[in-house]
């Protein structure tokens, strides 16, 4: 058994929670109660479903939750990711500015790849139309005074599968 299955699966939970650890891989239902919904599905009450949620929270199991945007399905088909070669100590200061940004959609640091990769900050601006991403980030760059930062734009050429978290064996699914 790998550290993952040993870490999560636990023989004191019942087979409904392991069917709920299932479903949550899939994401929340769209409905106007989705725990109720996931409850339905497991043979559980909504509160029961909430308690496991709050278990699993506080094991580590689930860190956060959040949204999976599908861009292209809503129209937003110009994504580019903005990549800046920052001096080291100022790229996290640099940093949550942008995040704070309203067009930036994503933002954070990784290592440099040097020499073919001299970036250490990334943020994403998503947009209908490249036009529009470019501007936004044209006005980014000036009210940050980010002018002699050297940045590079990349634009998505292909929409990606995006998924959530996963929990469970493929057998159990």
């Amino acid at each position: 058994m790998n550290s993952l299955s040993m870490t999560f699966i636990s023989p004191l939970e019942d087979s409904a929670a392991q069917r709920l650890r299932a479903l949550l891989e899939r994401g929340l239902p769209l409905t106007a109660r989705p725990w109720q919904a996931l409850a339905e599905q497991c043979g559980m009450s909504e509160g029961e479903v909430l308690a496991w949620v709050e278990r699993w929270q506080r094991e580590g199991l689930i860190k956060r939750m959040g949204l999976v945007v599908k861009h292209h399905a809503l129209g937003i088909r110009a994504n580019a990711m903005v990549v800046w070669d920052l001096p080291d100590d100022t790229v996290s200061e640099v940093g949550r500015r942008l995040a704070e940004e309203p067009a930036v959609t994503l933002c954070y640091r990784r290592p440099r790849h040097l020499p073919d990769w001299p970036y250490n900050l990334f943020c994403m601006i998503h947009g209908t139309r490249r036009e529009r991403v470019l501007a936004a980030l044209d006005d980014i760059v000036r009210r940050q005074a980010l002018q002699e930062i050297p940045h590079r734009v990349l634009f998505s050429l292909k929409a990606y599968k995006q998924c959530g978290g996963r929990y469970t064996r493929e057998e159990q699914t």
